[in-house]
């Protein structure tokens, strides 16, 4: 894929050149991060990962993998990976997102990094049922806080609170900030472990979600939005928030994909009565 011009300090456009720049992904082990890592890799780049611990990197040159590193064998074998991987341990043990997003774009600040692309999540967009019907949402809307605090949706909470923060703490310490708001996120994985999203997929094939409710969501595919944080992080104009969505479906039309996709599976038929859901 070829690299695109970058502005130079004089205002002059030079070539991008990926091999020299060194990109950092934290939760790089992740559903999205992985694919975020592998779309850099194959672009290039050095990538500096973030992991509980890097000591599988250790463990790997002896054959000695215990079960906790094994989640992180999928970053170690993608191509580039040998040459332009590296892991570094994370702190895990702050339990607030918020004090984390802060910490992080501190960290980032304070190494001299100038450009940083947050992840959010379409659960800081939409949930407000105050709007109607035909509203049509962009990158100016927000979800009802109070709305998913009284409903106990923490996630959306936590979305909202880390991209309001991570907006602030880059504004005060003149960090370029870009913001890929995808919706739920489908799509192949690469690490070992079931993430959120794709559970969404497997309760309905494994029939451990006996029924679907009235609900209507927004998808896209994992590829997608690893490359959108490519994008948005390659090209320096980009700022503000994006939308990364693919298709709006209601959920019967959801599994009937489903069913047509993997006809070995009885894929969840029962409709769920009187209700309606936002997601």
């Amino acid at each position: 894929m070829p690299s695109i011009a970058n502005a130079s300090d004089n205002g002059e456009l030079k070539q991008r050149q990926p091999e020299q720049e060194l990109v950092c992904v934290t939760g790089g082990g992740g559903f999205i991060g992985s694919w975020v890592v592998k779309e850099l890799l194959l672009r290039g780049y050095r990538v500096r990962g973030t992991a509980r611990d890097p000591a599988y990197l250790m463990a790997r040159a002896f054959a000695l993998v215990c079960e906790a590193d094994r989640k992180n064998a999928h970053l170690l074998a993608l191509e580039g990976a040998e040459e332009r991987l590296t892991f570094f341990r994370a702190d895990d043990l702050v339990p607030v997102a918020v004090e984390a997003t802060r910490n992080v774009i501190r960290a980032a600040a304070d190494a001299g990094v100038h450009r940083v692309v947050f992840t959010s999540s379409y659960g800081a967009v939409h949930m407000d049922p105050n709007r109607g019907p035909d509203a049509v949402l962009d990158e100016t809307c927000w979800s009802d806080y109070e709305y998913c605090k009284n409903t106990g949706n923490l996630y959306c909470c936590a979305k909202m609170m880390t991209e309001i923060t991570a907006t602030e703490e880059a504004a005060k310490r003149g960090l370029e900030l870009a913001v890929v708001v995808p919706s739920m996120t489908m799509g192949p994985m690469l690490q070992q472990a079931l993430n959120f999203s794709s559970s969404h997929v497997a309760r309905y094939l494994t029939g451990a979600k006996p029924t679907y409710p009235n609900a209507i969501a927004a998808y896209t595919d994992v590829r997608d939005v690893a490359r959108a944080h490519v994008l948005v992080y390659e090209h320096p104009d980009a700022h503000g928030r994006y939308l990364c969505i693919g298709a709006v479906l209601y959920r019967a039309h959801f599994l009937q994909l489903l069913g047509d996709l993997f006809l070995q599976y009885h894929i969840t038929a029962k409709y769920e009565r009187n209700t309606i859901d936002l997601i």
